[in-house]
């Protein structure tokens, strides 16, 4: 299979990300206007413009969308606040269907706030977050799980962004259980997950932490890194451990495969890399591409992403030309 081949055959897919959909709000600052506030006497920081983008799995969401995907739709819980609005209008405005968003609910958007110097372009202040400390109300939760085990078989491809850490976010016990369900029901649709502190508690589904996500399970669970034996715990069919500048490493039942990936010099930002890696990984899956042929094409779009600032997509004109030709040559 060509990339060409892969790039061309995902128009014809539909894919849906559920989870924390959340805003990134990027906030240029001057120093120069950072004088002592006249009232308080607190240092202040004179925001000079605001760029507001989707975050968590909603770069994800807009890796699928400028990957040229047929059709691609987001489903969390927004809030009923500005952040809220700026996150549906920054979605839509990259060509992601919001119409499977809860949203309204009486909770905080969950935002990213950075702050970034003017002079130098560095991100150099602490970040201000927008959080919930408590798990989302239980009418927001229901409807989250009655449009998920609607629209699942309107899809070609599941992913699950379960970024909270300080408490429970979207993808709730309950959640996981219809994941599970689902991955049952249709045996033949990759439901692909990715979850910062939570990847064990996962059933049935392929999973795909980061080494340092993967390693900080195994010695939870089994007091030793095992990747086997947590692939086993979560009964996935397939488990992607991405390695950084090393590429990945596929664990199925009795062999783990090392995919390694050509190292990219001086990387402009790697943030959002490994939800660049999901998109192109996970697309190749339900596009009919082998585990080893999905992971060659997600470190090929991760390789042009964090040649990106910020949380960049990579176009399928970037893919192809990066590419060139063969994945399994």
């Amino acid at each position: 299979m060509t990339v060409g081949e892969l790039t061309a055959a995902l128009s014809g897919l539909s894919a849906l990300v559920v989870g924390d959909i959340c805003l990134d709000r990027w906030c240029t600052y001057s120093p120069a206007a950072s004088e002592p506030s006249r009232e308080t006497g607190i240092p202040r920081i004179g925001v000079l413009a605001t760029e507001a983008t989707p975050g968590g799995g909603g770069t994800v969401a807009c890796n699928l969308a400028a990957l040229g995907v047929g059709r691609v739709s987001v489903l969390g819980i927004s809030g009923d606040d500005g952040h809220g609005f700026e996150l549906l209008r920054a979605l839509r405005t990259r060509g992601v269907g919001t119409d499977l968003m809860v949203t309204g609910a009486p909770v905080p958007t969950f935002t990213y706030t950075k702050i970034i110097n003017s002079e130098t372009g560095i991100e150099d202040r602490p970040r201000l977050d927008f959080i919930s400390m408590e798990a989302p109300p239980a009418a927001a939760e229901q409807e989250v799980l009655a449009r998920l085990e609607s629209a699942a078989a309107r899809f070609d491809v599941i992913f699950v962004s379960d970024q909270a850490e300080t408490s429970q976010g979207v993808i709730t016990p309950a959640v996981r259980e219809l994941l599970a369900h689902l991955a049952g029901r249709y045996s033949r649709k990759p439901i692909w997950v990715d979850s910062r502190k939570h990847i064990g508690d996962f059933r049935k589904v392929i999973i795909k932490p980061n080494r340092e996500e993967a390693d900080a399970e195994c010695l939870l669970l089994f007091g030793q890194v095992d990747y086997q034996r947590l692939r086993q715990h979560a009964e996935a069919p397939l488990m992607v451990v991405t390695l950084g500048p090393a590429g990945a490493l596929l664990v199925e039942n009795g062999r783990m495969t090392p995919v390694r990936t050509t190292p990219v010099d001086h990387p402009v930002d790697i943030c959002g890399a490994g939800d660049s890696f999901s998109a192109g990984a996970g697309l190749a899956l339900a596009a009919g591409a082998s585990p080893v042929l999905a992971a060659r094409f997600g470190n090929l779009v991760a390789s042009i992403t964090i040649m990106k600032k910020g949380t960049g997509a990579a176009s399928a004109a970037e893919v192809l030309a990066a590419g060139g030709g063969a994945l399994d040559g």
